[in-house]
C-alpha cells in the first residue's frame, strides 16, 4: 500500500504535468497553496467528519490568505472505480453527506444560490462556496484521470475576483486552448457561472439535457 505522502506527491505531479490545462491549479501548486487529505473509502461515511474538519480548516486558512489560487483535494484510497457512473454516484453521495453535516452548523454561502438547479448555485461548506472537480481513473477527460477517486474543492470567490479584475476571460481562453491540446477537445460540459448550473461540471460526465442534480436542497 502506498504511503499518504507518496499519494499526495502523485497528485501534485499530476497537476504539474506538462500541458495540464488548468493554469490556476498549476499556480496553486507553485505557491504551495494545495492542501490534500488522503482518506480511506469513498463508499463509506466513516471519514465524513474528518473530511469536513479538513475542509473547514482549509476555509479558515484560505480566508486569511493574501495571495490567490488555492484548492483542497480529498483523495480516497478505495474503491477501484470501474466506470464514470460509479464515480458519479459516489461523488453525489459524499457531497450530500458533507453538506448535511455542514448544514448542522452553517448556512449556505449567501453570495450564491442554494438550489442545485439554479445557474447561480455553488456547493457550500462553512458558508464558503466551492466549485468541485472530480478525478478518477475511468474518466474520459485526460485532465481528470487520476489513479484514486478524488474530490477537488476550489473556492468560488477566486473566480469572482478574476472576473472583477478582468482576468477571467483571458484565463478561460487559455485553459480551453490548453485542454484542446492536452485532451484533444474542450470539455463539452464546460460552462460559465450564471448560464447553467455548475453541478453539471463536477463529475466530468456528459449528462443529457434532462439530467437532475442529486444534491439535496437545504432550505
Amino acid at each position: 500500500m502506498k504511503t499518504t505522502n507518496s499519494i499526495i506527491d502523485e497528485y501534485l505531479l499530476h497537476l504539474r504535468s506538462r500541458g495540464f490545462p488548468c493554469i490556476a491549479a498549476q499556480a496553486a501548486v507553485a505557491r504551495n497553496h494545495v492542501r490534500c487529505l488522503v482518506t480511506s473509502d469513498m463508499e463509506s461515511a466513516q471519514d465524513d467528519r474528518r473530511i469536513l474538519k479538513f475542509l473547514h480548516s482549509f476555509v479558515d486558512d484560505y480566508r486569511k490568505a493574501e495571495t490567490p489560487y488555492h484548492s483542497a483535494a480529498v483523495i480516497f484510497r478505495t474503491p477501484e472505480i470501474r466506470d464514470e457512473w460509479m464515480f458519479d454516484r459516489l461523488l453525489w453521495t459524499r457531497l450530500n453527506a458533507l453538506a448535511d453535516l455542514d448544514h448542522q452548523m452553517y448556512a449556505h454561502d449567501p453570495r450564491v444560490d442554494d438550489d442545485p438547479e439554479s445557474s447561480r448555485f455553488s456547493f457550500s461548506l462553512k458558508e464558503e462556496a466551492f466549485f468541485i472537480i472530480g478525478l478518477h481513473p475511468a474518466s474520459r477527460r485526460k485532465a481528470r484521470v487520476f489513479p484514486y477517486p478524488t474530490l477537488v474543492f476550489n473556492p468560488h470567490q477566486e473566480f469572482e475576483k478574476l472576473r472583477k479584475a478582468n482576468r477571467y476571460e483571458t484565463m478561460k481562453r487559455a485553459v480551453r486552448k490548453r485542454d484542446m491540446t492536452y485532451s484533444g477537445s474542450v470539455n463539452p460540459m464546460l460552462g460559465d457561472f450564471g448560464n447553467a448550473s455548475e453541478t453539471r461540471q463536477y463529475s466530468g460526465i456528459h449528462y443529457k439535457s434532462d439530467w437532475k442534480c442529486p444534491l439535496r436542497k437545504k432550505s
